[in-house]
């Protein structure tokens, strides 16, 4: 089925060529997941380093590409730089290992961004400073899972002090079905950049802040912390991930089918983060609701109301739901607008069957928020309007 060119949509002017939906994926209203999925044709980090160099390469300066970090087992973590503008956008990804469709979006924007030349790309590289993080977690990707791959005699061998203090809250000894023991990262960040870890917040709980246990967590918070130095504020952080596969929407024009695309802001707790903000004042909510809504609006826009591209809701988010340990938490207390995407299904739902699909989605959702920050559109939204988007049964009370 052919989908329909991008039209003009206020805070989002991204323009995308027409896709075609591969004939051989279910039908958008048939959730069908895969016992043993394949994943050919999923970037593996073997692949991402000569496939970053190539973008660098080839963008004749625009692009480049540094290592921030190694993990544990001594993977190297990647960061590329594009853009000259004064609004400062991170990206990262994967930083659950078998979360890989914003890897696939990340490369495609990266090479669009350095060697596009028409009017919306220059537009981007004028108004924007993308700092992208394709793969944050490669050593639980390599294995197919969610959590990294670090013991916690590692951790206390890198932090002496906590000798004795028990293990935090999100290290597990397995993960995924696999014997080996590693951190859920995406609860390993602090809002205070400069926190080191203290045997005394041990083992903590999972509405508090994390304490950059794993060398992962570190790279990104330096990554930011950098940024944050060199241009004074990120504006925006956004983190890619997959929730489940056959979640339905409520509500809307595509009721009652498959989500593509869930979209949030920091789970701070009740009254938008209220008991944050006297320590936290930067902290603005709104702001990232605008930057979700940009996303939401783009992906609309791009492919029509009934395409299955754009079937997009709001992530559970009840009032009292509360991660402070998050990095979307810990960098939207530090000033930034920030944006979590929720992906339908993970590799081990869904193996390729959608990958293509879902990760067109990504990228314009991306290539959105780029555009609307660059021109500044995604100051002229009204926060509030993200919760017109529908959700998946969550907000639906009983009469």
């Amino acid at each position: 089925m052919a989908l329909p060119a991008a039209f003009a949509l206020t805070g989002s002017l991204i323009a995308v060529t027409p896709v075609t939906a591969n004939a051989a994926e279910p039908a958008q209203g048939n959730c069908k997941t895969f016992d043993d999925p394949q994943y050919n044709g999923w970037t593996t980090y073997e692949e991402l380093g000569p496939k970053l160099r190539a973008i660098e390469s080839t963008s004749n300066g625009r692009v480049r590409v540094d290592v921030v970090g190694r993990t544990q087992q001594g993977r190297e973590l990647y960061a590329a730089r594009v853009g000259t503008g004064r609004r400062v956008l991170l990206v990262q990804s994967a930083i659950h290992g078998n979360e890989r469709t914003g890897t696939e979006a990340l490369l495609g924007i990266l090479k669009k961004l350095g060697s596009g030349g028409d009017p919306t790309t220059k537009r981007a590289l004028q108004g924007i400073t993308l700092v992208a993080m394709p793969m944050v977690n490669p050593d639980g990707g390599e294995i197919n899972r969610r959590a990294n791959v670090i013991s916690w005699d590692q951790v206390t061998a890198t932090y002496p002090q906590l000798a004795g203090a028990p293990r935090a809250w999100y290290h597990s000894l397995r993960g995924d079905g696999i014997e080996l023991p590693g951190f859920d990262l995406n609860r390993d960040f602090n809002p205070d950049l400069d926190y080191v870890p203290s045997a005394g917040d041990l083992p903590g709980r999972q509405v508090d802040a994390g304490f950059f246990l794993s060398p992962e967590s570190r790279a990104i918070r330096d990554v930011y912390v950098g940024l944050k130095q060199e241009f004074g504020k990120v504006d925006a952080a956004v983190d890619l991930h997959h929730m489940g596969p056959c979640d339905p929407l409520t509500g809307g024009p595509q009721d009652g089918k498959p989500i593509s695309v869930s979209l949030d802001y920091p789970p701070l707790g009740v009254n938008d983060g209220a008991a944050y903000k006297e320590k936290w004042p930067l902290l603005d909510q709104d702001a990232s609701r605008r930057h979700a809504l940009a996303v939401a609006n783009g992906i609309r826009a791009s492919y029509g109301s009934q395409s299955p591209l754009a079937a997009i809701g709001r992530y559970y988010h009840p009032d009292d739901r509360e991660y402070a340990g998050q990095g979307r938490s810990a960098f939207a207390m530090n000033g930034s607008a920030t944006v979590l995407f929720e992906v339908r299904g993970q590799q081990d739902d869904l193996g390729q069957k959608f990958k293509g699909m879902l990760a067109r989605s990504v990228q314009t959702g991306v290539e959105s928020l780029i555009d609307s920050m660059a021109t500044g559109a995604v100051d002229n939204l009204e926060g509030d309007d993200f919760f017109g988007l529908p959700d998946y049964g969550w907000d639906t009370t009983a009469d």
